[in-house]
């Protein structure tokens, strides 16, 4: 199965370029679903066509899903979340607000991605491409595997030893509800699909995630962090997609300085992500919506290229050996060796990358070894572990 992830600035045309995608992974023969994990979902207006929160057909191999972000709470974190409310309650905070604070910030969002790892188990689908929510939303949705991972090594096991040990005392000592050992387990649980779901999305054979954009300053430059970001975790990006350009044929001298910006801005692209593939789609004379017209911006977008190949193999980080030393290598573009700090505690490696920061976990060949040096080389984070 291929999982085709489309993300960029919000208003960059995202989701109609993963609808467009979608149509012609479909025509290409291959049984796809396109699905949302933005809460304001808008595939539907795409398609101008009505999609449920369970697969709807659209076309000949096509399936839409826009998920229902309270449902899949409902069935996923009900446990936790009625835990969290009695716990806020009892400490005096308005049952109202008590029920907001128990579901987190991303939840929604999170749930919908781990619809992915089910697709993937079952193998339904050939290809699913998903509609990402803007690129902000999207860094801390896939951010989130690094964070509940780092909570449960330090925190849960240890806090479950000691909630089980001191329970029986619970009515005589505490004021606060200890939570149950179902609350644990669906912790246990989540945190468990959640490392399954990072498997699928950071393994290149299967995730590819692509950057869409359009000739403009600011979103050229919210584009270059995210691609920092995304390999700062591992992510695979293969491909861009400059949305939203002016035809040739464009003449009109209001659009004059449009044309003028938006070349200067595609050599700014290409200068910058000359290491991928950039495909490039024009500005439309009229909304893009309904299969037809969407089916003409996949063909536009990718002419005799299947959707589905990997555009490119850039690693966003491995490891070599040179003599005795071993490397650990990320790639960083868009980086000054000023914006990174390394800090190395235990068993992880903690990586910031200005406001962004990364608990990389040790292999086992490097954990027992020595960081003794870092060198920033054409955005190359190297990193050399020696024998102690």
């Amino acid at each position: 199965m291929r999982v085709l992830l489309y993300t960029g600035k919000g208003g960059v045309g995202k989701t109609s370029v993963s609808a467009a995608t979608a149509i012609l992974c479909a025509q290409l023969g291959y049984k796809t679903l396109v699905m949302s994990t933005d809460p304001a979902h808008s595939l539907a207006d795409s398609f101008a066509l009505p999609i449920r929160s369970e697969p709807t057909a659209l076309t000949k191999n096509l399936w839409g899903l826009e998920i229902d972000p309270f449902r899949e709470i409902e069935e996923n974190w009900a446990t936790v979340k009625d835990y969290l409310s009695t716990l806020f309650s009892s400490q005096g905070v308005d049952n109202i607000v008590a029920e907001e604070l128990s579901i987190f910030p991303g939840m929604d969002e999170l749930f919908s991605l781990l619809k992915i790892r089910q697709f993937y188990e079952r193998g339904e689908y050939d290809v699913v491409v998903v509609d990402c929510a803007p690129t902000g939303a999207t860094l801390r949705l896939l951010h989130f595997p690094e964070m509940i991972g780092w909570y449960m090594r330090r925190l849960f096991h240890v806090e479950r030893k000691v909630v089980g040990t001191i329970r029986r005392f619970t009515d005589e000592i505490f004021s606060v509800p200890l939570p149950g050992e179902e609350v644990y387990e669906t912790v246990e649980r989540l945190y468990k699909r959640v490392g399954e779901m990072k498997a699928v999305l950071t393994d290149p054979d299967v995730t590819s995630i692509r950057l869409v954009l359009n000739p403009e300053k600011m979103v050229i430059e919210e584009t270059r962090r995210a691609y920092t970001y995304l390999n700062l975790f591992g992510f695979v990006c293969d491909a861009i997609i400059a949305n939203k350009v002016l035809p040739e044929e464009v003449t009109d001298e209001y659009f004059y300085e449009w044309k003028i910006s938006q070349q200067k801005y595609l050599e700014e692209i290409e200068a910058s992500f000359g290491e991928l593939p950039i495909f490039k789609v024009r500005l439309y004379e009229r909304e893009v919506t309904g299969i037809d017209a969407l089916s003409q911006m996949a063909h536009d977008i990718y002419g005799n290229n299947d959707p589905t190949d990997r555009f490119s193999d850039e690693k966003p980080m491995r490891i070599v050996k040179r003599g005795k030393d071993y490397w650990l290598e990320l790639h960083l573009p868009f980086v000054e060796k000023s914006d990174i700090q390394l800090l190395r505690k235990g068993d992880e490696l903690i990586v910031r990358v200005g406001a962004i920061k990364r608990h990389v976990v040790l292999p086992h060949i490097l954990a027992k070894q020595e960081p003794k040096g870092a060198k920033l080389e054409e955005s190359i984070l190297q990193i050399r572990f020696s024998p102690t």
